[in-house]
């Protein structure tokens, strides 16, 4: 995506965070702004070794193998607790951002609460509730039976140290807490599982082979 184009897309969720405007309608603004920047990325100077590989990405899921931002986070409905991804060193995690507010999260958030649940501990999941009242995200989470580890993000510092610029959005964190796959929108149950698979893969160590 084009510097501008992206540029424009974080002034748009800085606007959306501070009005609070439903996924729905950013949605829309935003997946235009991208047509936009695909096609001015199709029609400008071709770059080397780019060949023909992008069009058959995902638009929907990108996987980056960068660093996860570290954060230390107080717990939702719990002021006196703290959520940190220090916490779960040398384990998978998965960190989803959400909102009470975020339509397509009503179907994510029991989604990920029942796979929680079966998984018994097994993965990881930290939900970090972004640019929210915090009364309303604990209703939501209670009706959506969430059980994992929920950390309250009201001015979605830690979103844009992800670079989230819609929510919701899931990452997926190997042991070493490396980004190794990435979920715009809400997951699904076969993107879940990929996921899953990817974060559980051993990595590879210098020398060997």
């Amino acid at each position: 995506m084009p510097a501008g184009v992206r540029e424009t897309v974080a002034r748009m969720f800085r606007a959306a965070r501070a009005h609070k405007v439903t996924t729905a309608v950013f949605g829309a603004s935003l997946a235009a702004i991208v047509a936009l920047g695909a096609v001015a990325a199709t029609t400008g100077p071709a770059t080397s070794g780019t060949g023909g590989a992008g069009s058959t990405a995902s638009p929907s899921r990108s996987a980056s193998d960068q660093p996860a931002p570290g954060f230390s986070l107080a717990a939702l409905g719990r002021p006196s607790g703290q959520v940190s991804l220090a916490a779960y060193a040398g384990r998978p995690v998965i960190v989803n951002f959400f909102a009470s507010w975020c339509v397509p999260c009503r179907k994510e958030t029991p989604l990920l609460a029942r796979y929680y649940r079966t998984a018994h501990g097994a993965v990881t999941v930290v939900g970090i509730d972004s640019n929210d009242s915090q009364a309303a995200a604990v209703a939501f989470a209670r009706a959506a039976g969430v059980s994992y580890p929920l950390a309250y993000d009201p001015v979605a510092r830690t979103a844009d140290a992800f670079g989230v610029v819609e929510i919701p959005q899931t990452f997926f964190l190997n042991a070493q807490h490396r980004i190794v796959d990435r979920v715009f929108g809400a997951v699904t149950a076969g993107t879940l599982a990929k996921g899953v698979a990817l974060i559980g893969k051993p990595v590879a160590r210098a020398g060997s082979g």
